[in-house]
């Protein structure tokens, strides 16, 4: 359950986030991210290779390497990065080691349910795109953009 999310899935948000927003055609390499967001590298790799390996990014190798989204923005939720991010992380399940009550049983454990399952249908209604689209709302300059600023 996650009423509170880890500092891992926030990272990865973020990180898709920015490779959306500061794209602009070419590859963003890890470096950029950490500079940017101030995502320590050593989560950062590794969130990246799940990320990859779970369809949501390309890595892309060479010199002007780096990642780039699999698919456009508005295709990829973010419910879908947050259960990369949970099966990674694998959390034990607080309610699976408490003695269960009859009032836990039959109340409060399906109400945890219900709530996962409504915050997990919110987020897979979100999209990068939509994220973008509040950065953008935010103020938040798009590093692409300015270069092709400068190349104009």
């Amino acid at each position: 359950m996650m009423i509170r999310p880890s500092k891992k899935m926030m990272f990865a948000i973020e990180a898709v986030l920015d490779i959306a927003y500061h794209a602009g055609g070419e590859p963003v390499q890890a470096r950029e991210i950490t500079r940017r967001q101030e995502i320590p590298r050593r989560y950062l790799e590794q969130t990246l290779q799940h990320l990859v390996r779970s369809g949501i990014l390309v890595g892309v190798r060479g010199p002007k390497g780096g990642y780039r989204l699999a698919r456009e923005r508005r295709r990829i939720s973010v419910g879908e990065i947050v259960r990369v991010v949970r099966a990674i992380e694998a959390p034990e399940d607080p309610m699976a080691k408490a003695p269960p009550s009859e009032l836990g049983k039959a109340v409060v454990r399906p109400l945890w349910g219900e709530l996962a399952e409504e915050i997990m249908a919110r987020l897979d209604a979100i999209s990068v795109d939509e994220l973008c689209m509040r950065a953008y709302k935010a103020g938040i300059t798009s590093e692409s953009m300015v270069k092709l600023d400068f190349i104009i």
